[in-house]
């Protein structure tokens, strides 16, 4: 379980809901810090004409995927829950597909983000959906993100046309 020990000065939400919300935050947690890890395997390893500015562009999209992990976990301790993002965690939480290790052409790497942004778009918005119904303030969290994801997707995707 990962709420907090004592309930005092916790915002006003029932131990039920403060799990729920939890719950949905430890997922978008994973899933970012996921993110942020095939981001870095692709920037290790693109090849190709465009690696240059895909190899500077990937280093943006890691750290604002890191900054919005760091958003997400600080909003669940904030409501008493205690977010994991270590690796085992990370493994158990998030449903994004790696990336094989080598060498990836940059379109392939281009198209493998548009992907990703996609899929993490698509779950975050189902999340932000739920926290709708319990926590205003949880949902205002994933609001930034998926404008974020959305913002970057768009950027990836014109690569590619």
């Amino acid at each position: 379980m990962g709420l907090a020990a004592s309930q005092t000065h916790l915002p006003p939400l029932g131990a039920h809901t403060r799990e729920e919300v939890g719950n949905e935050l430890q997922e978008t947690l994973a899933e970012l810090i996921d993110l942020s890890l095939i981001g870095k395997q692709l920037h290790w390893t693109v090849v190709g004409p465009l690696f240059r500015p895909l190899h500077l562009q990937l280093d943006e999209l890691i750290d604002s995927w890191r900054e919005l992990s760091d958003t997400v976990a600080e909003r669940a301790v904030a409501l008493g829950y205690f977010p994991d993002g270590q690796a085992k965690a990370v493994l158990a939480g998030s449903q994004l597909t790696g990336v094989e290790r080598g060498p990836l052409e940059d379109r392939d790497v281009l198209r493998k983000l548009a992907s990703l942004l996609a899929q993490s778009n698509e779950r975050c918005r189902a999340r932000l959906d739920r926290l709708g119904e319990l926590d205003a303030a949880s949902q205002d969290v994933l609001i930034e993100i998926v404008r974020e994801l959305e913002k970057q997707l768009w950027m990836v995707r014109v690569q590619l046309t």
